[in-house]
């Protein structure tokens, strides 16, 4: 046992992944908060990378509040995601406005309440389908994504 211990061991690099964290804010008229992303002029749900001294309830809040000026309760977990090339995990959870005022922010360049229909013509389907998602009352829902189409399970 000792000479095993002893001999040089292959180490295989941890893989290295990120959480984030993004809010479907649905208002009591059904619209669906979303932003329209300042790096890219993607619309996407709020959110981003979940620090590492918060929950994820927290860090949701803290996400959609900082890009658009809404605060926010959070309801439950609606689905996991995989960006499976960027290796990034998004928790995504439906939720309910609680106050605050739209603005847009250094990372969004227009806050906008939209309708299912218009989520799915304005947004990829690697997001779109977060929203709808969290609307089919069926999650938690598991996805993964190549970064521009989902991949079928299994």
């Amino acid at each position: 046992m000792l000479l095993y211990m002893s001999q040089p061991q292959e180490v295989n690099p941890s893989p290295l992944h990120s959480v984030s964290v993004a809010g479907v804010v649905v208002r009591e008229d059904g619209r669906l908060l979303a932003i329209r992303r300042a790096d890219n002029g993607a619309w996407q749900l709020p959110g981003g990378i979940l620090e590492l001294d918060e929950t994820p309830e927290a860090g949701v809040a803290r996400e959609v509040l900082e890009e658009t000026g809404i605060h926010i309760e959070v309801d439950e977990l609606t689905g996991v995601y995989k960006n499976l090339p960027r290796g990034i995990v998004a928790l995504v959870f439906r939720c309910k406005p609680s106050g605050g005022t739209e603005r847009t922010s250094s990372e969004s360049t227009a806050v906008s309440w939209l309708t299912p229909d218009e989520v799915s013509e304005r947004m990829s389907e690697v997001f779109a389908v977060r929203l709808l998602d969290a609307l089919d009352g069926n999650g938690p829902h598991v996805r993964s994504h190549d970064g521009k189409r989902l991949i079928p399970a299994g």
